[in-house]
């Protein structure tokens, strides 16, 4: 029974350690984001309507630094995440990178109401020009190309469009920009 119980906790703490990593950063990174696509990986290539019908695609920002956020109007942790994410936009959006010229937003939301999303970017005051959605919920297209699982999650890439780190929420996101300002 002892090797049994002492068998069974090291399945367990193997399984709790798998599941937390560092990324390139070294910043904690939990979660399923992305699940196919590590750091390191060129992101694939979205392109998907804005509110007003034109298609953005993700790859005509290359030259920047892009946070990729998966979000939704009804999922309040988003919700509550987005001060933090205005706050970072615009501290670091006109910045110098070692790796690009200027940060932005890549927003793609999960919602299946235009009007609810649409709100949600007036309400939330997210000012960025990149909100993309094929208003399809979890159906998403980007969110399976992605392999997105749980919302709010995101990924930044770099000026070449590589991934450089997943899951970057609060102080997280403003201290990975910061490593990477020239």
């Amino acid at each position: 029974m002892r090797n049994y119980l002492i068998f069974t906790g090291i399945v367990l703490l193997t399984f709790l350690l798998s599941s937390f990593t560092t990324n390139e950063l070294n910043e904690p990174v939990t979660g399923i984001v992305a699940e196919g696509l590590n750091i390191g990986n060129k992101a694939p290539d979205l392109a998907f309507n804005n509110p007003d019908g034109n298609s953005i695609k993700l790859s005509s920002l290359q030259g920047k630094i892009v946070l990729i956020d998966f979000w939704a109007s009804w999922c309040s942790p988003c919700r509550r995440e987005n001060p933090n994410i205005v706050a970072t936009y615009k501290q670091y959006k006109d910045q110098d990178f070692v790796n690009g010229k200027g940060f932005t937003i890549y927003s793609v939301s999960l919602d299946k109401s235009k009007g609810s999303w649409v709100n949600a970017i007036k309400t939330d005051d997210l000012i960025w020009e990149y909100h993309v959605s094929d208003l399809k919920g979890w159906n998403s297209e980007p969110a399976s190309v992605y392999s997105i699982r749980s919302i709010p999650s995101n990924l930044l890439i770099d000026a070449d469009g590589v991934i450089i780190a997943k899951n970057l929420r609060g102080p997280y996101l403003a201290q990975a920009l910061e490593k990477l300002v020239k």
